[in-house]
């Protein structure tokens, strides 16, 4: 499901605060711009250290300043109305809905307006190249803050962050460039906490175990946010997936001796399959995700867009299938308006006929949980294996293929 680009304290939370261990390169204050003293100071302390953890270029100096409540609120609602209006998010939820994976009546707008109200301190805003916090933080969160914004910032200036997140790429390959952004900053901001409070300059990538530690003190923030914890776990998981499982993808890259920019140097995953199983994207063949289209031969096609691998596997799991969608190779779904109803047509392609057949022979008998009548057809496209859902519609569908896996 696409959520804004909206960067959170989340994965911040996790590390907790830090003391200020004595600066590896003395402040520049011209390295920041702000008119807060503080927040000055201090972004100019850490900027150039989680600059050269991050591995990339600092260009030009960065700016921050404090915002307040109301105005965070204004900037969210803004953010939705451009990349998520009204009746967008109405379509979104009935697709999802027909899905089975949230209530007919979910107001998504809203959800996402208190998860984000509920969990934002700062955020890092790539339309106006600046970094805001909020003007209510304790003072003992504004360093923690820092540590991960500051990296956003960093990143914005070797690759536009708001080009990689625009909304008019599939909510698939934007979620895996989150999670690409999300992940090297969490990395850089723990990795860098870790170092004061050991007293030691450690480098993640080449610490033992480092990974089996990763996933529980990310994952046990969630416990913080009553509102994201009681959000539909395709809403939650949307949210989460570009910090859990990013942070692994960039570890992966790490550990391997990629250089530490290396995401946004040519090496950003195009898919959540990529950022799920690394190799796909690192190995020395790298597995592009095949575009496919549904054509349904009657009715308006109000909706469409690409599932992706990670929410088909939540799709599974939602329905107590207990399977991973291994082999995913490609999707999309259509929301179509048809007689006074509207049903969804949804195609995926897979790498082989064994990982399609063990795909549908996991989801098909929990079906008829679904809000609407539903079957699942196995078909060849162009030579390839294609899983076909219908629900609530019953026409014919053609299906086509571009590119991905031969």
């Amino acid at each position: 499901m696409r959520v804004l680009a909206v960067a959170l304290i989340l994965a911040s939370a996790a590390c907790g605060s830090a003391d200020a261990g004595p600066p590896l390169i003395p402040p520049d204050t011209t390295l920041v711009v702000a008119s807060d003293p503080e927040l000055r100071a201090l972004a100019a302390e850490i900027l150039p250290q989680l600059a050269q953890r991050s591995g990339l270029e600092l260009r030009e100096p960065v700016r921050l300043e404090r915002r307040t409540r109301d105005d965070l609120e204004r900037y969210l609602r803004s953010k939705l109305d451009e990349e998520l209006p009204e009746e967008r998010a109405e379509r979104l939820t009935r697709s999802y809905h027909l899905l089975g994976l949230v209530p007919g009546d979910l107001r998504l707008r809203e959800l996402l307006m208190a998860v984000y109200l509920e969990q934002v301190a700062g955020f890092y805003d790539p339309d106006s190249t600046a970094l805001f916090v909020l003007d209510d933080q304790p003072a003992e969160m504004l360093r923690p803050l820092l540590l991960h914004e500051l990296v956003h910032a960093v990143q914005d200036q070797t690759v536009p962050l708001d080009s990689i997140t625009d909304p008019a790429l599939d909510n698939d390959r934007r979620k895996a460039a989150q999670a690409a952004i999300e992940g090297h900053a969490t990395l850089v901001m723990m990795e860098h906490v870790f170092s004061e409070t050991q007293g030691r300059d450690l480098d993640v990538g080449r610490t033992p175990g480092f990974g089996d530690q990763l996933r529980p003190a990310l994952d046990g923030a969630r416990d913080q946010y009553p509102a994201l914890a009681s959000a539909p776990a395709v809403v939650s998981e949307s949210l989460l997936f570009p910090y859990l499982e990013g942070a692994g993808f960039v570890l992966e890259m790490w550990s391997g001796g990629r250089e530490r920019g290396a995401a946004f140097r040519g090496l950003l995953p195009t898919s959540t399959e990529q950022v799920l199983e690394p190799e796909r994207r690192l190995g020395s063949e790298v597995d592009e995700p095949t575009e496919v289209r549904v054509l349904p031969a009657r009715g308006e096609v109000l909706f469409d867009e690409v599932l992706g691998r990670a929410e088909s596997d939540l799709l599974l799991r939602e329905h107590g299938a207990g399977a991973a969608a291994l082999g995913w190779d490609g999707d999309r779904f259509a929301l179509v308006g048809a007689e006074g109803s509207t049903g969804l047509v949804w195609a995926s392609v897979w790498d082989t006929a064994a990982d399609r057949d063990a795909f549908v022979a996991a989801l098909e008998p929990h079906l008829g949980a679904l809000p609407a009548e539903a079957r699942i057809e196995v078909r060849e496209v162009d030579g390839r294996p294609v899983a076909l859902l219908r629900v609530g519609y019953d026409g014919d569908v053609a299906v086509a293929l571009a590119g991905g896996h031969e």
